[in-house]
């Protein structure tokens, strides 16, 4: 992005970045795809056998995942009912180069990643990787989600704690197993990377911008995915990083 707009600023460039996206997505699917199939599918898989030990003193709970850009994986679990906040950021990479821009060039290290903060006897950290394998994005997509490519849209766990990652390593081979994707899951696991929150401008971005054709066109459709297939759990009204105490 640096070498095609070198006179733009960040917001500027994610202004381009983000209408030639849409523009991508709007001219591609209307050439070949009916409209009433625009929608990304979801896809029905069975929550995970292996869950963590339920401890009632804990009263709120982190799970840092990566799955593309994090405007519709933030926009999903702002939806979900237990979660008391979802923050979008950078995971993988240094602290020098948890920048949009850096980030941007695919050469940090770090994912575009969303820190969700829930509730555990609300919700558990199962749901919340049933949720993100089945609804928030393509777990066996490389390096890139939809209309976007490159190592910082890729498919990572990052577990905060030894229990998560036995969760989440014993849920990829349960999926493997099941055959439930088409593909093999591509979803890495990577432990002890700290998360840097994104700018402010990233933030709550598909409620702020639902009529931007990329977000429409992209993850809104998720969104109504988590509406239909975890009814118990949908929140109409998100939980915005404004908002959240």
């Amino acid at each position: 992005m640096t070498q095609v707009f070198p006179t733009a600023n960040p917001l500027q460039r994610l202004v381009i970045r983000s209408a030639v996206a849409g523009l991508l997505t709007f001219s591609a699917v209307s050439f070949f795809i009916p409209t009433t199939t625009w929608a990304e599918t979801a896809i029905v898989i069975p929550p995970p056998t292996q869950l963590e030990a339920l401890d009632p003193n804990v009263k709120l709970e982190t799970a840092v995942i990566a799955g593309g850009c994090f405007w519709g994986v933030q926009g999903v679990f702002q939806h979900l009912n237990g979660v008391k906040s979802a923050v979008s950021g950078y995971a993988g990479g240094n602290a020098d180069t948890a920048v949009y821009e850096t980030v941007s060039e695919g050469t940090t290290g770090h994912a575009e990643a969303v820190m969700i903060t829930f509730d555990p006897n609300v919700v558990n950290y199962g749901t919340i990787l049933q949720i993100y394998f089945s609804v928030a994005h393509n777990p066996t997509e490389l390096n890139r989600q939809g209309p976007d490519s490159g190592t910082q849209y890729r498919s990572a766990i990052f577990p905060q704690t030894e229990a998560q990652k036995q969760v989440a390593e014993a849920y990829i081979n349960q999926l493997g197993k099941s055959a439930v994707f088409k593909a093999p899951i591509v979803t890495k696991i990577e432990m002890a990377k700290p998360f840097f929150p994104a700018e402010a401008y990233h933030q709550d971005y598909a409620t702020l911008h639902p009529n931007q054709p990329y977000i429409w066109a992209n993850d809104l459709p998720k969104i109504e995915n988590l509406k239909g297939l975890f009814p118990k759990l949908y929140m109409a009204k998100p939980m915005l990083v404004g908002s959240a105490g």
